[in-house]
C-alpha cells in the first residue's frame, strides 16, 4: 500500500489566496506570492517583486535534491533568497526589522544536498521528529506565518 503526500497549488495576490490547478503560475499583480506543494516533500515559493533574491525558494527539499537531478532546479542561494523574501515581507511591514526577518526566514528554506551524502540516524528517536521536518505543508504554514500570511483555506 502507499500513500501519497499532500499536493496544492495557491496565489496570493489582492490580500488573498486563490486555489490554481497543480504547477499553475498565471500572471499575477506585484506584490505577490506562489506557493506549489509537491508530495508532502517539496514547497516551491516564488513572489514578486524579488528584491535582492530570485523570486524563488524552496521549503523541505529542493527539486535538484528530491528528483537527483541537477537540472530539476537552478542551484539554490539560500541567504539571497531570505534577504528578497524579507524584503518582500518588508514591503507591508515598512517599520519591520528586516534583518531580523531575513534570519527567521533563512530558519525555513531547503539548501541543495547531495542525496548520496544522506544519511538516516538510527539513533534518533522517531517520536521526537518535528512535523515540519517531516510534512512540508506544516513548514509551509509555519513559514507563512513567519511572512504574517493567512493561510490557504486548505491548509487551515
Amino acid at each position: 500500500m502507499s500513500t501519497v503526500g499532500f499536493f496544492g497549488t495557491y496565489a496570493y495576490e489582492h490580500g488573498q489566496w486563490k486555489t490554481l490547478s497543480e504547477g499553475e503560475l498565471p500572471p499575477l499583480a506585484e506584490p505577490s506570492f506562489w506557493i506549489d506543494i509537491h508530495d508532502s516533500d517539496i514547497t516551491s515559493v516564488v513572489y514578486a517583486p524579488v528584491g535582492p533574491g530570485s523570486g524563488v525558494a524552496y521549503l523541505g527539499l529542493t527539486p535538484r535534491t528530491y528528483f537527483e537531478n541537477p537540472n530539476a532546479s537552478d542551484p539554490t542561494d539560500v541567504l539571497r533568497e531570505a534577504s528578497g523574501l524579507a524584503a518582500w515581507w518588508a514591503l507591508s511591514h515598512p517599520s519591520g526589522d528586516v534583518v531580523a526577518k531575513q534570519a527567521e526566514l533563512l530558519a525555513f528554506l531547503a539548501e541543495d544536498e547531495d542525496p548520496n551524502e544522506f544519511e538516516w540516524d538510527e539513533s534518533e528517536d522517531v517520536d521526537e521528529i518535528d512535523d515540519g521536518e517531516v510534512f512540508v505543508e506544516v513548514k509551509t504554514k509555519r513559514f507563512l506565518a513567519a511572512l504574517d500570511l493567512p493561510l490557504p483555506t486548505e491548509l487551515g
